[in-house]
Protein backbone atom coordinates (compact mmCIF):
# COMPACT_ATOMS: atom_id res chain seq x y z
CA UNK A 1 0.00 0.00 0.00
CA UNK A 2 0.64 3.24 -0.56
CA UNK A 3 0.57 4.61 2.90
CA UNK A 4 0.63 2.81 6.54
CA UNK A 5 -3.21 1.57 7.10
CA UNK A 6 -2.94 -0.25 10.79
CA UNK A 7 -2.71 2.06 13.75
CA UNK A 8 -0.12 0.70 16.61
CA UNK A 9 -3.05 0.38 18.87
CA UNK A 10 -4.58 -1.75 16.44
CA UNK A 11 -2.00 -4.57 17.74
CA UNK A 12 -3.70 -4.68 21.28
CA UNK A 13 -7.21 -5.81 20.17
CA UNK A 14 -7.28 -9.35 21.32
CA UNK A 15 -10.61 -12.05 22.36
CA UNK A 16 -8.87 -15.22 23.45
CA UNK A 17 -12.38 -15.65 24.98
CA UNK A 18 -13.42 -16.44 20.90
CA UNK A 19 -10.11 -16.97 19.39
CA UNK A 20 -9.88 -20.11 21.24
CA UNK A 21 -13.28 -20.73 19.51
CA UNK A 22 -11.10 -21.47 16.18
CA UNK A 23 -8.37 -24.06 18.20
CA UNK A 24 -11.88 -25.47 19.46
CA UNK A 25 -13.70 -26.10 16.22
CA UNK A 26 -10.14 -27.80 14.66
CA UNK A 27 -10.35 -30.44 16.99
CA UNK A 28 -13.92 -30.73 16.63
CA UNK A 29 -13.55 -31.16 12.98
CA UNK A 30 -11.72 -34.53 13.78
CA UNK A 31 -14.19 -36.03 16.24
CA UNK A 32 -13.61 -34.49 19.08
CA UNK A 33 -17.08 -33.78 21.52
CA UNK A 34 -16.50 -29.99 22.76
CA UNK A 35 -17.91 -29.08 26.13
CA UNK A 36 -17.88 -25.17 25.41
CA UNK A 37 -16.66 -23.40 29.10
CA UNK A 38 -14.92 -20.27 27.43
CA UNK A 39 -17.76 -17.66 26.79
CA UNK A 40 -20.85 -16.39 28.67
CA UNK A 41 -23.85 -17.12 26.32
CA UNK A 42 -26.99 -18.56 28.74
CA UNK A 43 -28.89 -19.34 25.76
CA UNK A 44 -26.20 -21.24 23.98
CA UNK A 45 -26.17 -23.61 27.52
CA UNK A 46 -30.35 -24.11 27.31
CA UNK A 47 -30.80 -21.31 29.43
CA UNK A 48 -34.92 -21.02 28.87
CA UNK A 49 -36.40 -17.10 28.31
CA UNK A 50 -39.50 -17.31 29.82
CA UNK A 51 -42.99 -17.22 27.29
CA UNK A 52 -43.83 -14.13 29.11
CA UNK A 53 -40.62 -12.63 27.91
CA UNK A 54 -40.92 -14.20 24.62
CA UNK A 55 -44.11 -12.85 23.88
CA UNK A 56 -44.04 -9.68 25.33
CA UNK A 57 -41.16 -9.31 22.57
CA UNK A 58 -43.40 -10.71 20.23
CA UNK A 59 -46.23 -8.32 20.71
CA UNK A 60 -43.55 -5.07 20.19
CA UNK A 61 -42.52 -6.61 16.56
CA UNK A 62 -45.96 -6.67 15.93
CA UNK A 63 -46.03 -2.75 16.02
CA UNK A 64 -45.28 -1.70 12.80
CA UNK A 65 -43.56 1.26 14.64
CA UNK A 66 -40.83 -0.41 15.97
CA UNK A 67 -39.29 -0.85 12.92
CA UNK A 68 -38.41 2.67 12.32
CA UNK A 69 -35.74 4.39 13.65
CA UNK A 70 -35.62 5.87 17.49
CA UNK A 71 -34.16 9.05 18.36
CA UNK A 72 -30.32 8.89 19.03
CA UNK A 73 -30.17 8.45 22.66
CA UNK A 74 -32.66 6.34 22.59
CA UNK A 75 -36.45 5.51 23.60
CA UNK A 76 -37.61 8.20 25.01
CA UNK A 77 -40.05 6.45 27.40
CA UNK A 78 -37.80 3.73 27.86
CA UNK A 79 -34.73 6.21 29.15
CA UNK A 80 -37.56 7.80 31.88
CA UNK A 81 -38.51 4.32 33.12
CA UNK A 82 -34.12 3.38 33.81
CA UNK A 83 -33.84 7.28 35.26
CA UNK A 84 -36.75 6.44 38.01
CA UNK A 85 -35.20 3.26 38.83
CA UNK A 86 -31.50 4.87 39.40
CA UNK A 87 -33.37 7.55 41.23
CA UNK A 88 -35.19 5.40 43.65
CA UNK A 89 -31.91 4.17 44.12
CA UNK A 90 -31.23 7.09 46.50
CA UNK A 91 -28.04 8.04 45.53
CA UNK A 92 -27.10 10.24 42.10
CA UNK A 93 -30.33 11.47 40.30
CA UNK A 94 -30.39 11.74 36.84
CA UNK A 95 -32.94 12.42 33.82
CA UNK A 96 -33.71 10.67 30.51
CA UNK A 97 -30.57 13.25 29.20
CA UNK A 98 -28.28 11.54 30.96
CA UNK A 99 -28.72 8.11 29.19
CA UNK A 100 -27.57 7.13 26.08
CA UNK A 101 -28.69 3.96 24.36
CA UNK A 102 -25.63 1.38 22.21
CA UNK A 103 -25.62 -1.38 20.28
CA UNK A 104 -24.45 -3.63 23.72
CA UNK A 105 -21.68 -2.79 25.55
CA UNK A 106 -19.24 -3.32 23.20
CA UNK A 107 -20.12 -0.60 21.41
CA UNK A 108 -20.07 1.66 24.42
CA UNK A 109 -16.45 0.72 25.57
CA UNK A 110 -15.46 1.13 22.00
CA UNK A 111 -16.97 4.59 21.50
CA UNK A 112 -15.75 5.35 25.52
CA UNK A 113 -12.47 5.05 24.91
CA UNK A 114 -11.86 6.45 21.38
CA UNK A 115 -13.01 10.00 22.38
CA UNK A 116 -10.61 10.16 25.45
CA UNK A 117 -7.79 12.45 24.52
CA UNK A 118 -4.97 10.19 23.20
CA UNK A 119 -2.64 11.10 26.77
CA UNK A 120 -5.57 10.09 29.16
CA UNK A 121 -5.91 6.86 30.18
CA UNK A 122 -8.23 4.21 31.88
CA UNK A 123 -6.69 1.47 34.86
CA UNK A 124 -8.86 -1.27 35.10
CA UNK A 125 -8.96 -4.32 37.16
CA UNK A 126 -6.33 -7.31 36.28
CA UNK A 127 -7.80 -10.13 35.30
CA UNK A 128 -9.30 -7.61 33.28
CA UNK A 129 -11.82 -8.19 30.82
CA UNK A 130 -10.92 -7.82 27.09
CA UNK A 131 -13.45 -5.74 25.67
CA UNK A 132 -12.16 -3.13 28.22
CA UNK A 133 -8.31 -4.00 28.38
CA UNK A 134 -8.16 -4.34 24.54
CA UNK A 135 -10.15 -0.86 23.53
CA UNK A 136 -8.12 0.97 26.19
CA UNK A 137 -4.47 -0.15 24.83
CA UNK A 138 -5.89 0.27 21.25
CA UNK A 139 -6.89 3.80 22.31
CA UNK A 140 -3.54 4.42 24.13
CA UNK A 141 -1.42 2.66 21.57
CA UNK A 142 0.27 0.76 24.87
CA UNK A 143 -0.30 -1.83 26.97
CA UNK A 144 -3.03 -1.34 29.65
CA UNK A 145 -2.60 0.01 32.92
CA UNK A 146 -3.95 -2.16 35.65
CA UNK A 147 -4.66 -2.49 39.54
CA UNK A 148 -4.31 -6.58 40.39
CA UNK A 149 -7.24 -8.12 41.69
CA UNK A 150 -5.78 -10.11 44.82
CA UNK A 151 -6.80 -14.43 44.47
CA UNK A 152 -5.31 -14.56 48.09
CA UNK A 153 -7.88 -11.86 49.78
CA UNK A 154 -11.05 -13.50 47.58
CA UNK A 155 -10.13 -11.32 44.49
CA UNK A 156 -10.76 -8.03 45.88
CA UNK A 157 -8.84 -5.04 44.79
CA UNK A 158 -5.21 -4.29 45.58
CA UNK A 159 -6.62 -0.57 47.05
CA UNK A 160 -2.99 0.54 47.83
CA UNK A 161 -1.56 -0.44 44.54
CA UNK A 162 -4.39 1.44 42.70
CA UNK A 163 -3.80 4.72 44.85
CA UNK A 164 -0.14 4.48 44.18
CA UNK A 165 -0.27 4.19 40.31
CA UNK A 166 -3.18 6.68 40.65
CA UNK A 167 -0.75 9.13 42.28
CA UNK A 168 2.03 8.58 40.64
CA UNK A 169 0.56 8.42 36.93
CA UNK A 170 -0.61 11.86 36.36
CA UNK A 171 -2.12 10.34 32.90
CA UNK A 172 -4.72 8.59 34.56
CA UNK A 173 -8.01 10.23 34.42
CA UNK A 174 -10.54 7.43 35.26
CA UNK A 175 -11.00 4.30 37.10
CA UNK A 176 -12.88 1.24 36.05
CA UNK A 177 -14.68 -1.41 37.85
CA UNK A 178 -16.49 -4.37 36.97
CA UNK A 179 -19.02 -5.35 39.29
CA UNK A 180 -20.37 -8.22 39.66
CA UNK A 181 -16.62 -8.73 38.05
CA UNK A 182 -15.64 -10.74 34.61
CA UNK A 183 -13.60 -12.88 34.73
CA UNK A 184 -13.46 -13.93 38.11
CA UNK A 185 -17.14 -13.49 39.47
CA UNK A 186 -15.79 -11.03 42.76
CA UNK A 187 -18.54 -8.68 43.99
CA UNK A 188 -16.68 -5.55 45.31
CA UNK A 189 -17.66 -4.89 48.86
CA UNK A 190 -19.57 -1.89 50.10
CA UNK A 191 -15.87 -0.63 51.82
CA UNK A 192 -13.78 -1.12 48.90
CA UNK A 193 -16.33 0.85 46.20
CA UNK A 194 -16.45 3.43 48.75
CA UNK A 195 -12.39 3.68 49.16
CA UNK A 196 -12.58 3.87 45.08
CA UNK A 197 -14.71 6.38 45.39
CA UNK A 198 -13.19 8.38 47.74
CA UNK A 199 -9.30 7.89 45.78
CA UNK A 200 -11.43 9.08 42.47
CA UNK A 201 -12.64 12.57 44.27
CA UNK A 202 -9.14 13.06 45.69
CA UNK A 203 -7.25 13.35 42.35
CA UNK A 204 -10.01 14.22 40.55
CA UNK A 205 -11.07 11.43 38.27
CA UNK A 206 -14.32 10.05 37.17
CA UNK A 207 -15.36 6.37 37.45
CA UNK A 208 -16.26 3.99 34.85
CA UNK A 209 -18.79 0.94 36.49
CA UNK A 210 -19.39 -2.13 33.96
CA UNK A 211 -22.70 -3.20 35.70
CA UNK A 212 -24.10 -5.78 33.05
CA UNK A 213 -24.17 -8.36 35.84
CA UNK A 214 -25.85 -6.01 38.83
CA UNK A 215 -28.41 -8.11 38.79
CA UNK A 216 -26.58 -11.46 38.35
CA UNK A 217 -25.64 -12.06 42.01
CA UNK A 218 -26.22 -15.26 44.66
CA UNK A 219 -25.02 -16.82 48.00
CA UNK A 220 -25.81 -13.63 49.99
CA UNK A 221 -24.04 -11.11 47.89
CA UNK A 222 -25.30 -7.99 47.01
CA UNK A 223 -24.03 -5.70 43.78
CA UNK A 224 -24.01 -2.35 44.51
CA UNK A 225 -24.63 0.38 41.65
CA UNK A 226 -22.26 3.25 41.18
CA UNK A 227 -25.07 5.37 41.82
CA UNK A 228 -25.27 4.41 45.28
CA UNK A 229 -22.03 5.20 46.26
CA UNK A 230 -20.46 7.84 44.03
CA UNK A 231 -21.81 10.94 45.71
CA UNK A 232 -20.41 13.85 43.95
CA UNK A 233 -18.02 12.16 41.67
CA UNK A 234 -18.35 11.99 38.31
CA UNK A 235 -18.85 8.77 36.42
CA UNK A 236 -20.32 6.60 34.11
CA UNK A 237 -22.52 3.06 34.47
CA UNK A 238 -22.70 0.48 31.62
CA UNK A 239 -25.82 -1.66 31.94
CA UNK A 240 -27.53 -4.03 29.40
CA UNK A 241 -30.40 -6.98 29.02
CA UNK A 242 -27.93 -9.18 26.78
CA UNK A 243 -27.15 -11.23 30.98
CA UNK A 244 -30.13 -9.99 32.82
CA UNK A 245 -33.13 -11.33 30.42
CA UNK A 246 -31.09 -13.36 29.15
CA UNK A 247 -31.09 -11.87 25.74
CA UNK A 248 -27.82 -11.68 24.12
CA UNK A 249 -28.42 -11.44 20.84
CA UNK A 250 -30.36 -8.04 21.38
CA UNK A 251 -26.94 -5.98 21.67
CA UNK A 252 -28.83 -3.45 23.73
CA UNK A 253 -27.00 -1.50 26.34
CA UNK A 254 -26.82 2.10 27.95
CA UNK A 255 -24.40 4.22 29.64
CA UNK A 256 -26.21 6.64 32.39
CA UNK A 257 -24.16 9.49 33.21
CA UNK A 258 -23.81 10.92 37.02
CA UNK A 259 -22.64 14.19 38.33
CA UNK A 260 -21.87 15.77 34.81
CA UNK A 261 -22.48 18.76 36.48
CA UNK A 262 -19.66 18.71 38.56
CA UNK A 263 -17.05 19.31 36.08
CA UNK A 264 -17.03 21.11 32.86
CA UNK A 265 -14.47 18.89 30.96
CA UNK A 266 -17.03 15.46 31.78
CA UNK A 267 -19.86 16.72 30.69
CA UNK A 268 -18.12 17.74 27.29
CA UNK A 269 -17.16 14.03 27.22
CA UNK A 270 -20.63 12.87 28.12
CA UNK A 271 -21.89 15.33 25.33
CA UNK A 272 -19.69 13.78 22.97
CA UNK A 273 -20.84 10.24 23.26
CA UNK A 274 -24.19 11.70 22.50
CA UNK A 275 -22.99 13.22 19.51
CA UNK A 276 -21.06 10.26 18.15
CA UNK A 277 -24.13 8.03 18.71
CA UNK A 278 -26.25 10.92 16.42
CA UNK A 279 -23.83 10.32 13.36
CA UNK A 280 -24.69 6.62 13.80
CA UNK A 281 -28.17 7.55 13.91
CA UNK A 282 -29.51 5.35 16.50
CA UNK A 283 -29.33 2.08 18.16
CA UNK A 284 -31.52 -0.49 17.53
CA UNK A 285 -35.23 0.33 18.29
CA UNK A 286 -37.14 -2.97 19.22
CA UNK A 287 -34.88 -4.17 22.39
CA UNK A 288 -35.30 -0.57 23.99
CA UNK A 289 -39.00 -0.92 23.65
CA UNK A 290 -38.96 -4.26 25.70
CA UNK A 291 -37.29 -2.62 28.82
CA UNK A 292 -40.23 -0.58 30.70
CA UNK A 293 -42.68 -3.67 29.73
CA UNK A 294 -40.20 -6.33 31.28
CA UNK A 295 -38.08 -4.56 33.74
CA UNK A 296 -41.04 -3.50 35.45
CA UNK A 297 -42.97 -6.57 34.94
CA UNK A 298 -43.24 -8.61 38.64
CA UNK A 299 -42.18 -11.49 37.64
CA UNK A 300 -39.29 -10.43 35.98
CA UNK A 301 -37.60 -10.28 39.61
CA UNK A 302 -39.03 -13.84 40.37
CA UNK A 303 -37.71 -15.28 37.10
CA UNK A 304 -34.10 -13.50 37.67
CA UNK A 305 -33.88 -14.73 40.93
CA UNK A 306 -34.70 -18.29 40.18
CA UNK A 307 -31.79 -18.24 37.71
CA UNK A 308 -29.51 -16.52 40.24
CA UNK A 309 -30.40 -19.62 42.48
CA UNK A 310 -29.37 -22.01 40.07
CA UNK A 311 -26.16 -20.35 39.27
CA UNK A 312 -25.54 -19.96 42.98
CA UNK A 313 -26.03 -23.68 43.40
CA UNK A 314 -23.53 -24.93 40.60
CA UNK A 315 -21.21 -22.19 42.19
CA UNK A 316 -21.21 -24.45 45.05
CA UNK A 317 -20.72 -27.29 43.05
CA UNK A 318 -17.57 -26.28 41.53
CA UNK A 319 -16.87 -24.99 44.86
CA UNK A 320 -16.74 -28.59 46.68
CA UNK A 321 -15.38 -30.28 43.41
CA UNK A 322 -12.24 -28.03 43.26
CA UNK A 323 -11.39 -25.89 46.28
CA UNK A 324 -9.47 -29.09 47.87
CA UNK A 325 -6.46 -29.14 45.05
CA UNK A 326 -3.80 -28.21 46.53
CA UNK A 327 -2.01 -26.28 43.83
CA UNK A 328 -4.83 -24.26 42.96
CA UNK A 329 -6.09 -20.54 44.14
CA UNK A 330 -9.64 -20.86 44.35
CA UNK A 331 -11.88 -18.71 45.47
CA UNK A 332 -16.13 -19.26 45.36
CA UNK A 333 -18.45 -17.00 43.27
CA UNK A 334 -20.74 -14.57 43.90
CA UNK A 335 -21.99 -12.77 41.39
CA UNK A 336 -22.01 -13.00 37.56
CA UNK A 337 -21.53 -16.42 35.64
CA UNK A 338 -17.39 -16.88 35.89
CA UNK A 339 -14.86 -18.01 38.08
CA UNK A 340 -11.16 -17.82 36.99
CA UNK A 341 -8.83 -20.41 39.14
CA UNK A 342 -5.35 -19.79 38.75
CA UNK A 343 -2.23 -22.44 39.68
CA UNK A 344 0.02 -21.62 42.89
CA UNK A 345 3.23 -19.80 41.50
CA UNK A 346 5.56 -22.81 40.42
CA UNK A 347 3.16 -25.48 39.95
CA UNK A 348 3.51 -25.17 35.71
CA UNK A 349 6.48 -26.00 33.62
CA UNK A 350 6.93 -26.73 30.01
CA UNK A 351 7.19 -30.50 30.33
CA UNK A 352 3.83 -31.03 31.98
CA UNK A 353 1.20 -32.98 29.15
CA UNK A 354 -1.89 -34.90 29.41
CA UNK A 355 -2.30 -38.14 26.95
CA UNK A 356 -4.48 -37.16 23.60
CA UNK A 357 -5.16 -40.93 22.14
CA UNK A 358 -5.98 -39.30 19.26
CA UNK A 359 -3.20 -39.23 17.10
CA UNK A 360 -4.22 -35.70 14.83
CA UNK A 361 -5.34 -34.24 17.84
CA UNK A 362 -2.47 -34.97 19.71
CA UNK A 363 -0.08 -33.60 16.80
CA UNK A 364 -2.27 -30.36 16.90
CA UNK A 365 -2.30 -29.83 20.07
CA UNK A 366 1.45 -30.66 19.99
CA UNK A 367 2.42 -27.95 17.47
CA UNK A 368 0.39 -25.46 19.53
CA UNK A 369 2.23 -25.34 22.62
CA UNK A 370 5.55 -24.93 20.83
CA UNK A 371 4.88 -20.85 20.99
CA UNK A 372 2.18 -19.85 23.91
CA UNK A 373 2.82 -16.66 25.32
CA UNK A 374 2.64 -18.27 28.96
CA UNK A 375 2.00 -21.76 30.83
CA UNK A 376 -1.20 -21.64 31.26
CA UNK A 377 -2.50 -21.55 27.43
CA UNK A 378 -0.49 -24.84 27.64
CA UNK A 379 -2.62 -26.23 30.27
CA UNK A 380 -5.28 -25.30 28.57
CA UNK A 381 -4.50 -26.50 24.96
CA UNK A 382 -4.00 -30.05 26.28
CA UNK A 383 -7.01 -30.33 28.61
CA UNK A 384 -9.01 -29.13 25.30
CA UNK A 385 -7.41 -32.17 23.09
CA UNK A 386 -7.32 -34.92 26.11
CA UNK A 387 -11.24 -33.85 27.47
CA UNK A 388 -13.05 -31.54 24.89
CA UNK A 389 -13.41 -28.84 28.45
CA UNK A 390 -12.83 -25.58 26.17
CA UNK A 391 -11.95 -23.23 28.95
CA UNK A 392 -10.09 -19.69 28.71
CA UNK A 393 -6.51 -18.79 30.21
CA UNK A 394 -6.37 -16.53 32.47
CA UNK A 395 -3.03 -14.85 31.41
CA UNK A 396 -5.12 -13.96 28.30
CA UNK A 397 -7.18 -11.44 30.67
CA UNK A 398 -4.11 -9.33 31.06
CA UNK A 399 -2.81 -10.65 34.11
CA UNK A 400 0.27 -12.28 34.67
CA UNK A 401 -1.20 -14.84 37.12
CA UNK A 402 -1.82 -18.37 35.35
CA UNK A 403 -4.82 -20.09 35.36
CA UNK A 404 -7.88 -20.45 33.36
CA UNK A 405 -11.46 -19.19 33.38
CA UNK A 406 -14.59 -21.18 33.12
CA UNK A 407 -18.73 -20.72 32.86
CA UNK A 408 -21.18 -21.41 35.80
CA UNK A 409 -24.01 -21.82 32.92
CA UNK A 410 -24.46 -25.52 32.43
CA UNK A 411 -28.02 -26.42 32.91
CA UNK A 412 -27.73 -30.08 34.01
CA UNK A 413 -26.26 -30.67 37.36
CA UNK A 414 -25.43 -33.64 36.55
CA UNK A 415 -23.64 -32.86 33.39
CA UNK A 416 -21.52 -29.87 35.30
CA UNK A 417 -20.67 -32.41 38.24
CA UNK A 418 -19.03 -34.65 35.25
CA UNK A 419 -17.42 -31.96 33.48
CA UNK A 420 -16.03 -30.48 36.33
CA UNK A 421 -14.60 -33.74 37.99
CA UNK A 422 -13.12 -34.98 34.71
CA UNK A 423 -11.19 -31.14 34.72
CA UNK A 424 -10.08 -31.71 38.33
CA UNK A 425 -8.68 -35.12 37.47
CA UNK A 426 -7.45 -33.91 34.34
CA UNK A 427 -5.38 -30.86 36.64
CA UNK A 428 -4.20 -32.96 38.68
CA UNK A 429 -2.52 -35.64 35.90
CA UNK A 430 -1.14 -32.76 34.32
CA UNK A 431 0.88 -31.20 37.32
CA UNK A 432 1.80 -34.61 38.01
CA UNK A 433 2.97 -35.50 34.67
CA UNK A 434 6.39 -33.51 34.99
CA UNK A 435 6.68 -34.65 38.96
Amino acid sequence: MRLKLLSEGAKELSYEIREIVKKANQLQALGLSIHWENIGDPIEKKCQVPDWIKNTVGEIVQQNSSYGYCPSQGVLATREFLAKETNKLGGAQITANDILFFNGLGDAIATIYSLLALTTRIIGPSPAYSTHSSAEAAHAHSAPITYRLDPENHWYPDLEELENKVKFNPNIGGILIINPDNPTGMVYPLEYLEKIVDIAKRYKLFIISDEIYNKIVYNGARAYALAEIIKNVPGIALKGISKEYPWPGSRCGWAEYYNRDKDEQFDAFCKALDNAKMIEVCSTTIPQLTIPKILGDPRYMVHRNALNEKIGRRSSIINEILRDVPELNFNPTYGAFYNTITFKEGVLNERQTLPINNSEIRAKVETWVQNVPSLDYRFVYYLLGATGICVVPSSSFCSELQGFRVTLLEENDDELRRIFTILRDAIKAFIKSAS
